[in-house]
């Protein structure tokens, strides 16, 4: 059986990373999987729930903003540990398992994850374009985290994407820290984009005295 992990969600300022294991016959997967930064949001979620049922086995790792505001720990191993903890729910160690490389050095990634799943692990750059099976994983954690924006949207009003370079997720930070003086919980503090909203909260403060 073959086995694919990507995640997604590992730039945003707001809310958590997802890193899904897609274990499944390549030949079973739906047509038109893929690299999920491609595929329209509604095809998206369509192609995400036949992959579910397609698949002998689906697994989903969250990676919290708490885990990612660590100051003893960093993205790159925060995607190393994503990857590994999905594979570790979906592959037998006989599986044939690649990985996305969510590092420039893909032997690197690849021999990090390895020392903490079970099976051997190939990784590669550009694999969810290279691989179905890599596809179909990349489009399970985009559904994810699509599905965890959604939430936050219930939850806070209109947030955007997430990502610092959405101006509507950056409208959202400045409103909610001159409302309620701090930064929401689904913020990472660690990012700069949040460290800057603050900067300028604090900066407009002081103009008031």
């Amino acid at each position: 059986m073959r086995v694919g992990v990507d995640e997604a969600g590992k730039g945003p300022v707001l809310g958590s990373m997802f890193a899904a294991a897609v274990r499944a016959d390549p030949a079973d997967l739906p047509e038109g999987v893929g690299d999920s930064k491609g595929i329209p949001a509604q095809r998206r979620e369509r192609l995400a729930s036949a992959i579910r049922e397609a698949a002998d086995t689906v697994a989903v790792a969250e990676v919290t903003v708490e885990r990612i505001d660590d100051p003893d720990t960093d993205m790159n191993e925060l995607t190393v540990a994503a990857h590994a903890e999905a594979l570790a729910d979906a592959a037998a160690p006989d599986d044939e398992t690649v990985v996305d490389a969510g590092d420039t050095n893909a032997v690197r990634f690849e021999r990090r994850v390895e020392n903490r799943a079970p099976p051997a692990v190939r990784a590669e750059h550009g694999a969810d374009e290279a691989h179905a099976i890599v596809g179909a994983a990349s489009i399970v954690a985009k559904s994810a985290r699509e599905a965890y924006v959604a939430d936050l949207t219930a939850a806070y009003g209109d947030v955007g994407s997430g990502y610092p370079s959405d101006p509507t997720t950056r409208a959202f930070l400045r409103s909610y820290v001159d409302e309620h003086g701090s930064l929401p919980a689904c913020a990472r503090e660690s990012w700069q984009t949040s460290r800057d909203v603050l900067a300028a909260r604090d900066q407009a403060s002081l103009g008031e005295f």
